[in-house]
């Protein structure tokens, strides 16, 4: 980058939205003007960098900012058709760029580029929230900033905005930002310094009266019984309630969840205003776009059974539906888009916590953020004076505007197992590791469960590695398949982690190879312990996760080739993997009425990757066969059909294909992954 007004910019952006008390996730946006040189002219031209759509302050680059020509944005005040058409505005910012590249023009474009100020920031502090949505906000605004801060009236985001705090600026000199009603604060500055000092004036100060004059409870009273429960028994109440919560909020579509117990939300939901304050909804067009206008929450205490909070949510569920309905139809229009969905995005458990839900992970952890700050904006307004939103009919505006849906339909296509979450044991190398690495390109969150912590957190940081944001793609967990305490902590981390389970892998294993003549009572037990009852024990536990969110799923074991093949020497080996066999005939019919399919895997000599080869069995199986270790692979490929090597990958494609929408009618199947072993074919 050349342009030093760029590069402060983006420098500054990067400092304001690292700091969460100054902005959410990807809210707000920063611009800077300046000047260069126009290649086709030659001659100096004025130019505004401006974050762009759908960027993160706190991670902005140079392609995530717009550059415009300011000579162009500004003769649009000359064509503006007036505040019924302002949408028409947002495409005509198209005809303003400089250059080629970059990110599309935001909403808030006009904002920046018609304020007369080199450099401005539009934020969403949650301090400056609590001014904005605070029944007496303008006087407040008076009162705490004096003139340096001017109070704008709720207008939603658009051209008539820019122009209004243009006008603003221009008639108050003295003036460094404005609170803009329901919504958040612009601030400006002649340098990036000044503006981003400006912006944190506004910010530490409305937080410094908030703290001053603020009553020490503005949620009121706490209720008996609604305390936050001790952390083991809430997690255990979280992980107990994470698959019926998430199937209610994907009644619509599915949905990846995430929880927080977060001090703050414990506090909120234990205090007697929360009902009332909870109805109201959040304000700031950032926070309800992503948590809808309002959260459904449980009305039982902290201590109130499983069973009890399960009937009720189910009750609540469909009260909340209903109410969503008869909000859109209240207030759309004939042009309005399609309802998307009546399901909540937020459920608040009193002594328990928050469950938010997104189309992927990252976005149901950013909606928990966005509802977290708006109780911090709720805290704030009452402190000082009475939380007053923006009204419904304005959310409605905004969350089915038409600019909104197309923002959506512009969004590319999900990939095939995205919303799915997949828990593969013995994932830490091998072709577990394989099958999580493919799901997870599949679109897919993954669980990688080993019994070797270490190596399974650092084959999900290696997955994860890929993505942008990689604590959302996988995680590692500790998982003893022979011990059904070790297997249910597993499925409790997962739910909660992810929400809820949808798809299962039954890989981890060992082999031991041996005459029977040498195969020891403990062998036995060893393996059938690993195979034969751990896929038990998993499969028995992530039934009851998939049963009750009541999605269907998927459980894939991965047999071999010896549950059909009877090959030398591995007598205790090839007698689990049949019984492994088996249990997928069982369960298929017996989980087939909850939608749930169950399919397997037959593998033959996958040498490479392979923890179970790597461990001693390739070499008890080459002495078996009278060839060197390193050349069984192709001692495997050569008595096959096709005569090629089975890969990891190879077992991992058939994974996808079993649970992916091709075959969406197929249950009870094994599928032989082993090049064409003609004595293992299925009868």
């Amino acid at each position: 980058m050349t342009n030093q007004a760029a590069a402060d910019l983006i420098a500054r952006s990067n400092r304001l939205g690292a700091d969460p008390k100054n902005t959410n996730y990807a809210g707000g946006n920063t611009s800077a003007k300046g000047t260069e040189t126009d290649p086709v002219t030659g001659e100096p031209v004025e130019l505004m960098w401006v974050k762009g759509s759908g960027g993160d302050l706190g991670t902005l680059t140079e392609s995530g900012l717009a550059v415009l020509r300011l000579d162009r944005l500004r003769a649009l005040v000359d064509v503006y058709p007036g505040v019924d058409r302002e949408d028409e505005m947002v495409a005509a910012f198209d005809y303003t760029l400089h250059g080629k590249g970059g990110a599309a023009p935001s909403i808030d474009t006009a904002m920046h580029g018609l304020v007369d100020a080199a450099h401005v920031d539009h934020l969403h502090p949650d301090s400056g929230i609590a001014i904005a949505t605070a029944a007496d906000g303008e006087e407040l605004t008076q009162k705490i900033f004096g003139d340096k801060v001017v109070w704008v009236p709720w207008r939603r985001p658009g051209f008539q905005l820019g122009l209004d705090i243009a006008d603003i600026k221009a008639k108050n000199p003295q003036a460094i930002g404005c609170i803009l009603g329901g919504h958040g604060i612009t601030a400006w500055g002649d340098t990036s310094e000044e503006s981003e000092r400006n912006s944190l004036w506004i910010i530490d100060t409305a937080a410094a009266y908030i703290a001053e004059h603020g009553k020490a409870d503005p949620f009121g009273s706490t209720l008996a019984g609604y305390e936050p429960l001790e952390p083991a028994e809430r997690r255990a109440k979280a992980a107990a309630l994470a698959a019926t919560i998430r199937g209610l909020a994907s009644h619509d579509r599915p949905m990846v969840g995430h929880f927080t117990d977060a001090p703050e939300v414990l506090d909120f939901l234990a205090r007697a205003e929360q009902p009332r304050l909870s109805a109201l909804g959040t304000s700031c067009p950032d926070h309800f776009l992503r948590t809808k206008v309002k959260p459904m929450v449980l009305d039982l205490p902290a201590d109130a059974s499983i069973e009890e909070s399960v009937a009720r949510l189910k009750e609540l569920h469909e009260a909340y539906r209903a109410d969503y309905q008869s909000y859109y139809d209240a207030h759309c229009t004939p042009e309005s888009p399609a309802i998307r969905g009546a399901d909540p995005l937020i459920v608040l458990i009193p002594g328990v916590g928050m469950f938010s839900y997104g189309a992927n992970k990252q976005t149901a952890r950013v909606a928990g953020e966005f509802y977290l700050n708006a109780i911090n904006v709720m805290r704030g307004a009452e402190a000082i004076s009475t939380y007053s939103p923006i009204s419904d009919a304005e959310k409605f505006r905004i969350e089915y505007w038409a600019l909104e849906e197309a923002k959506l339909q512009r969004m590319p296509k999900p990939k095939p197992h995205a919303t799915r979450i997949a828990l593969v044991t013995g994932a830490a190398s091998g072709i577990g590791k394989a099958i999580a690495t493919r799901l997870a390109a599949d679109g897919a969150c993954v669980v990688i469960a080993d019994l070797d912590l270490e190596k399974a957190q650092a084959a999900a940081s290696e997955i994860g590695a890929a993505f942008p944001n990689s604590q959302d793609v996988a995680i590692g967990l500790q998982a003893n398949v022979t011990d059904a305490a070790a297997v249910q902590r597993a499925i409790d981390d997962a739910v909660l982690a992810f929400g809820g389970i949808d798809l299962v892998v039954n890989n981890a294993g060992l082999s031991l190879s041996k005459p029977l003549l040498e195969t020891t009572e403990a062998d036995w037990d060893l393996q059938h312990d690993v195979m034969a009852k751990g896929s038990f024990l998993v499969s028995k536990a992530a039934a009851r996760v998939l049963i009750d969110q009541g999605l269907g799923g998927d459980i894939v074991y991965i047999s071999s080739k010896n549950s059909l093949f009877a090959g030398p020497n591995n007598i205790a080996y090839s007698a689990t993997k049949a019984d492994q066999a088996h249990q997928v005939r069982l369960l298929a019919v017996e989980l087939g009425e909850f939608g749930i399919k169950v399919n397997g895997i037959n593998p033959d000599g996958v040498v490479r990757g392979s923890g179970i080869f790597a461990s001693g069995w390739g070499a008890n199986r080459a002495k078996t066969y009278g060839i060197e270790e390193e050349d069984l692979g192709k001692f495997y490929a050569q008595r096959t059909i096709l005569k090629r090597e089975v890969l990891p990958e190879n077992v991992a494609n058939a994974v996808i294909v079993l649970t992916g929408p091709e075959l969406s009618h197929t249950t009870g199947l094994h599928i032989p992954v082993d090049a064409g072993v003609a004595a293992a074919f299925l009868r």
